[in-house]
């Protein structure tokens, strides 16, 4: 009797291939599930070339507003940017796609969990990882990657079998959800060639964005965006908002070399204008109501955390206990931050918070400051003793 093994199906090259190539390689009874997080592709689309191509089963989950809500928000609270530039968009989206594989798993007694990735990137570890970690007693697959399959392979045997090829497919690989997208492949291999204007597009060229700058207000409760310009919105539809805003000015668009957990420097371009702008006004307001030593030590508990996003160790214990933490530290960041969006810039130009730790009275330059100037004397005198006692000792150790 032939085995089930449920699929992760993007309607792409990838998948499509892999259905036939579990039916016939196999002898698999294949289940396909495409989860919705935020990608903008047709699902019915996607779930009619599913059952075109022979699947037993197709599972369409629209799983935006968990996404948004439990992995989207987690990662604001945790500035998440990878190497300091990249907001992790792909990366959130695999476990969950990996959770839903197994509840469907589950429920329609599949043996069997396949995955389209390769073996050069970084999803292939989220996904074993997750897949193994959540149901251990299923097998996880990675065809492509574990038969050795090229691009131009699967597009030679899509052909003989009748399977579309997008042109999109032919020329990049793409991959999108409410917090980015980003694009690989191609002329983008080329880590010195600009990348072409039409492997946009959320966002516009900078040089036809509007010539007047708009400024954008977003307001934070416990670390979380809530509001956009004083309009009270629910997750999803807020970073739906602000991707709109932000892209039609063409801030969000991340071109650099990344380290891949596997070890390769690869050149990545993304497209994020949402988590550009959240990320940059939420570390600003963290600024304003953290202390110098919760700033300072919650910079490596956000580089750890992701790093293990990144990484496929999103349901690792270390990640709890940083999830405590940070949670913790964001009971007290609330307020409004202001920012100037301008032909692909992003400035930070105004903040408020009624945990504001910045006192005008403290910080202002004029005469009637309530700090009391004469204590500095003391403090610097004990701040630079240490310092001042080595480079006595260094002086004199070096006389004759």
């Amino acid at each position: 009797m032939s085995e089930k093994f449920v699929l992760a199906y993007s309607g792409g090259l990838d998948t499509s291939v892999l259905i036939k190539y579990l039916q016939e390689k196999c002898n698999a009874q294949v289940i396909t599930v495409t989860v919705d997080v935020g990608q903008g592709e047709d699902l019915k689309a996607a779930e009619e070339k599913a059952q075109k191509l022979g699947v037993i089963k197709h599972f369409s989950i629209d799983a935006k507003e968990e996404f948004a809500k439990e992995y989207v928000f987690p990662a604001i609270k945790a500035n998440a940017l990878y190497e300091g530039k990249y907001p992790i968009s792909t990366s959130l989206s695999r476990p969950l796609i990996a959770k839903k594989m197994v509840e469907i798993a589950a429920k329609e007694g599949a043996t069997g969990l396949v995955h389209g990735c390769t073996g050069r990137g970084n999803d292939q570890v989220r996904f074993d990882i997750t897949l193994s970690s959540l149901a251990p007693d299923k097998k996880v697959l990675a065809p492509i990657r574990d038969w050795g399959l090229t691009r131009e392979e699967e597009i030679a045997y899509a052909q003989t079998k009748g399977i579309p090829i997008s042109e999109d497919a032919k020329k990049y690989s793409i991959d999108a959800s409410i917090w980015g997208r980003a694009i690989e492949c191609g002329l983008l291999e080329d880590a010195n060639q600009e990348p072409p204007e039409d492997a946009y597009d959320w966002t516009v060229s900078p040089q036809k964005a509007p010539d007047k700058p708009e400024l954008i207000t977003i307001t934070f409760e416990a670390g979380v965006p809530v509001k956009v310009n004083g309009k009270k919105m629910a997750p999803l539809l807020l970073i739906k908002e602000v991707n709109s805003i932000a892209g039609k000015h063409g801030v969000g668009r991340i071109d650099h070399i990344e380290d891949r957990l596997v070890g390769i420097k690869s050149r990545e371009v993304y497209e994020c204008p949402a988590a550009t702008v959240i990320l940059e006004a939420h570390k600003d307001l963290e600024k304003m109501v953290m202390t110098r030593h919760e700033v300072l030590f919650k910079q490596q508990i956000d580089a750890q955390w992701v790093f293990l996003a990144y990484a496929g160790l999103w349901v690792d214990p270390l990640k709890d206990d940083l999830d405590a933490f940070i949670n913790c530290s964001q009971e007290k960041v609330s307020g409004e931050v202001k920012l100037k969006l301008y032909k692909g810039g992003l400035q930070v130009i105004g903040r408020s918070s009624p945990m504001s730790l910045y006192d005008k009275n403290l910080a202002n330059y004029n005469i009637k400051t309530t700090f009391d100037q004469s204590s500095s004397k003391g403090f610097i005198e004990l701040w630079g003793m240490q310092t001042r006692i080595y480079n006595t000792l260094k002086k004199a150790s070096k006389k004759p």
